[in-house]
């Protein structure tokens, strides 16, 4: 899918210091496990970029309830918005 999406649309933004302190505060609170330290870079990056929706297909480590409220009471306590995280099917049924 990500072809079809015209490049006007699409942002390439590069991890920072915050970001990697925001993943390890994820691992640390339990919200999951330390092998899935790249997929809580990809939620501390788009948290810290203002993302507006995460779409992932990843159910274990990223839209699954629980883990997102534990991503988001600890981006909460950080101070950070709460972060949309959807699948592709419920963006694209819209």
């Amino acid at each position: 899918m990500l072809p079809e999406i015209p490049r006007v649309n699409l942002e390439f933004i590069d991890s920072t210091i915050a970001a990697e302190n925001l993943a390890d505060m994820y691992i640390a609170e339990k919200v999951v496990g330390k092998t899935s330290r790249a997929d809580c870079l990809h939620i501390a990056m788009a948290t810290l970029n203002n993302a507006d929706i995460l779409i992932s297909w990843n159910f274990k480590h990223i839209v699954n309830v629980h883990r997102i409220r534990g991503y988001n009471a600890i981006n909460y306590r950080q101070g950070h918005k709460m972060l949309e995280i959807r699948t592709p099917r419920e963006i694209l049924e819209q």
